[in-house]
């Protein structure tokens, strides 16, 4: 697979600040935003998020003058990473590089939960990371097709709804989720693979 750039990553990229201790203090926003918003929703306090990045309430409003942009920022840098990791993956062999992927993807399903209420479907900064989430998994998928690994009678956005839809269930643990989502996958891969 070509390195190629995605178009969330020219956006994340424009959003970041140049300045090395501004950038720095944007990427423990980003980060501790992740993590809270994971644990408590969209809901979060805005205080705490400032509070576990280790910098004012200040710093957060001259990074993300409103919650939504806040919202948009931390799913932007989400997919990125997904996008980077189809990069980091492609050379596996192609049923390991697509549920490499698809790990990733299940991490990604937990922050756009989180934000999903908050953010526009529609807006520009969720289309081109669908665009970019679609750029990067799909190749995957179509090589693990093509190598006779993965069902061809299933696009890839049936495969991503399928593995969101898994997501939306509540598990008892991280093993019950991660069983699920091998006995799926199992269907999804083919006799031969």
């Amino acid at each position: 697979m070509t390195v190629q750039p995605f178009p969330v990553s020219q956006l994340v990229a424009s959003q970041r600040p140049h300045r090395k201790d501004a950038a720095r203090n944007y990427d423990a926003l980003i980060a501790a935003a992740r993590v809270i918003f994971a644990e408590s929703g969209a809901d979060a306090s805005l205080e705490d998020i400032a509070r576990r990045a280790g910098v004012g309430i200040g710093t957060l409003y001259r990074n993300f003058p409103t919650r939504r942009h806040l919202f948009e920022s931390v799913y932007a840098d989400e997919v990125n990473d997904l996008c980077r990791v189809a990069h980091e993956v492609a050379e596996l062999d192609p049923w390991e590089a697509l549920t490499s992927w698809l790990r990733r993807f299940v991490d990604y399903t937990v922050t756009k939960r989180a934000v999903r209420q908050a953010m526009d479907e529609k807006s520009e900064i969720s289309l081109v990371c669908r665009e970019s989430m679609y750029q990067a998994g799909g190749p995957l998928f179509e090589r693990a097709q093509k190598a006779g690994e993965a069902r061809t009678d299933m696009s890839f956005d049936d495969l991503l709804r399928m593995v969101a839809g898994i997501m939306a269930t509540n598990f008892l643990d991280d093993a019950q989720r991660d069983r699920v989502l091998n006995v799926a996958l199992d269907g999804v891969r083919t006799a031969g693979g």
